[in-house]
């Protein structure tokens, strides 16, 4: 596998739902990546990236970002609240927010630094108490503190329970957002990303299945 069979594949999910060419942004997880794993991907042209931890996407991407213009990153694990300022400096797109104490942090980052990220909110769709997200009964509220904190999210994020099938959380997913009039949907990973376009995904995270798998050994 890599990233031209995962863009082949996207493409192919795309025709068989009916969904404009284009309408999914692939999302690479370099996360715990060697570096020249992620800057073949990013020398094949591809501009979207994922990272689950603050302090590694400060320590690289800088760095590649003067080399390879138009990158994009993403925030696309749990964020400490003490980090806003560096998430908000540094990433595009915050896929994790699923608090009031960092929609409050992120709001008075966004204003003191005049740059504001694209933002998600985090669904537990599956109502586990061990996963961090905003239950789907309480999504509009949150939604609405939110929207009086000056922050407006495009989107809603959900990682299904692991060992479940994941379609009926994708569908719990797209019915929220219809219902809160958001457009981006970010669902789908490695293994369910093609499930998760059929039900409406504008943006899957892969990782594993374009880079190789991850070694954490040495790491956090």
């Amino acid at each position: 596998m890599g990233l031209e069979d995962i863009k082949r594949r996207i493409s192919a999910a795309e025709q068989a739902a009916g969904r404009a060419p284009g309408s999914v942004t692939l999302i690479a997880v370099s996360k715990v990546q060697p570096a020249a794993r992620v800057e073949a991907v990013l020398t094949a042209g591809h501009t979207v990236f994922g990272e689950n931890y603050v302090q590694e996407a400060q320590d690289k991407w800088p760095a590649w970002r003067r080399h390879f213009p138009g990158v994009s990153v993403h925030m696309i694990g749990p964020l400490q609240s003490n980090k806003a300022k560096p998430a908000v400096q540094l990433f595009d797109t915050i896929h994790t927010l699923d608090r009031m104490t960092l929609a409050r942090k992120l709001a008075q980052q966004v204003d003191e630094q005049g740059r504001t990220p694209q933002l998600f909110v985090q669904v537990n769709t599956g109502d586990e108490p061990q996963k961090a997200g905003i239950l789907a009964d309480e999504l509009p509220g949150f939604l609405a503190s939110c929207h009086e904190l000056a922050l407006a999210p495009q989107g809603l994020m959900c990682i299904p329970p692991e060992g479940l099938d994941p379609v009926p959380h994708f569908r719990l997913l797209r019915q929220l957002a219809n219902d809160n009039g958001l457009q981006n949907l970010s669902m789908g990973m490695s293994a369910d990303f093609e499930a998760a376009i059929a039900e409406g995904a504008t943006h899957v995270r892969v990782g594993s299945a374009i880079f190789g798998a991850r070694d954490y050994a040495g790491t956090e």
